[in-house]
């Protein structure tokens, strides 16, 4: 791969580099709610980190299955349960066990060195943010070349994506 300006432009505007932009953008805006859900529940509502990290994943998988599906790898009609929609969930819930884990290792941090709310809610944040970014590589290559391939689109198990 040419890691070079030139070569990463021309990455970005092919097929494939279209839908790498497109499910970088979808990780970001799902990144954005995932926050913000997140510093609600912990700093405002003052949830356990771990309770929080598990309402914020359920509610932002969501529109994350539904921007990469539609938006990302361009897929419309409808989606397969088994080949499509329960993978995605099983991922997301992959990536919750570990960003819980992760957060609540990260509130018994911030316990233990007796952080205020806003230093604390930021090492909590940090720890789930950085749970899910570890994933997102593998993730990409997972739902590219296992779950939105269109070899099932006209499977007639399949439910409204």
């Amino acid at each position: 791969m040419d890691l070079t300006p030139s070569g990463l432009l021309a990455l970005a505007k092919s097929p494939e580099g279209q839908k790498m932009v497109r499910y970088s953008a979808t990780s970001v805006i799902c990144v954005v709610l995932s926050f913000v859900i997140l510093a609600f529940l912990v700093g405002v509502l003052q949830w356990d980190a771990g309770w929080a990290a598990l309402v914020t994943c359920a509610i932002t998988t969501v529109p994350s299955y539904v921007l990469n599906r539609r938006w990302a790898w361009g897929m419309s009609g409808t989606g397969h349960m088994l080949k499509e929609v329960v993978p995605f969930w099983v991922m997301a819930f992959i990536g919750l066990a570990f960003s819980t884990w992760t957060s609540s290792v990260a509130q018994t941090y911030a316990k233990h060195h007796h952080l205020a709310r806003i230093p604390k809610v930021a090492v909590i944040e940090g720890a789930f943010i950085g749970a899910f970014g570890v994933l997102w590589v593998g993730k990409f290559l997972i739902i590219n070349k296992l779950l939105f391939t269109g070899r099932h689109e006209a499977d007639p198990t399949a439910v409204v994506g």
